[in-house]
């Protein structure tokens, strides 16, 4: 498994270009968000390597009315994609702004389930032929993110498995998954077909791994006896010191040989 570190939520008194420098020095590949308000070739010359960033702008991928703007933002941020050699662009069920849902819905119907399907099967085809992969990340809404229809962890595998694309995946929140439904290590072990990428936090607090109350070292274990050897990445806040956000998200992901044995 490989480990990456949102470069958003640690060190986050530095500025952005020494929070990657940071984190690539310590041994991680990075995430991002916005690529839009970020000084690109400042980030290229870290040397680090970028695990993922955010893959649209505005639009909602269960929305008729604006589907289209999904597809077209995510087409307009490729090249970015490519400059920094991401593999992997992160969207939503729906339309984020700062966090929150921009048009609230509370029930979803069969309409937006097929619509977010076929979306995403675009996307996949865009994805293929820039060669990225565009992953669907599943939020919980009970907290962070009220008002996304087809947030939890089983719906959007759903329709990562509808829309049938392999540069179609699944970015499985485990923190999210956490809140809104739990059962992590079967959750994993379903859906492992379909993943282009894991995040962690823990829960409550969004805070690093060891700070709440999922078992980490359990579900990296999971992983390991399960196959995976994609990227882990940790999308949390650091709890008090940064370096030890970073070594203790190592720790809990480090599994180690005679374990296996």
């Amino acid at each position: 498994m490989r480990l990456a570190v949102c470069a958003e939520m640690v060190f986050t008194d530095l500025p952005f270009t020494e929070r990657v420098r940071r984190i690539h020095e310590a041994g991680f590949d990075v995430e991002l968000w916005d690529s839009r308000n970020k000084d690109i070739p400042a980030l290229k010359a870290t040397g680090a390597v970028f695990s993922s960033m955010t893959g649209y702008t505005s639009g909602s991928l269960v929305d008729t009315d604006t589907a289209d703007d999904v597809v077209r933002t995510a087409e307009a941020l490729i090249p970015t994609a490519l400059e920094l050699g991401v593999s992997r662009m992160v969207v939503h069920p729906a339309e984020l702004v700062d966090g929150a849902a921009a048009r609230p819905v509370y029930r979803s119907t069969g309409r937006m389930w097929a619509t977010g399907a076929r979306t995403l099967e675009r996307l996949g085809v865009l994805g293929e032929k820039h060669g990225v992969t565009f992953c669907l990340e599943n939020l919980n809404t009970i907290l962070d993110h009220p008002g996304i229809p087809l947030a939890r962890a089983k719906d959007t595998l759903a329709l990562v498995e509808a829309a049938g694309h392999p540069n179609a995946k699944l970015m499985l929140d485990l923190y999210h998954a956490q809140m809104g439904e739990g059962n992590l290590i079967e959750l994993v072990r379903t859906a492992l077909p379909y993943i282009g990428e894991i995040q962690v936090a823990d829960v409550p607090g969004r805070c690093e791994p060891g700070t709440g109350e999922i078992n980490y070292a359990a579900v990296a274990k999971a992983l390991a006896d399960a196959g995976y050897e994609g990227t882990v990445g940790m999308e949390a806040w650091a709890s008090a010191d940064s370096n030890a956000a970073l070594e203790a998200f190592r720790q809990a992901f480090t599994v180690f040989a005679e374990e296996k044995r």
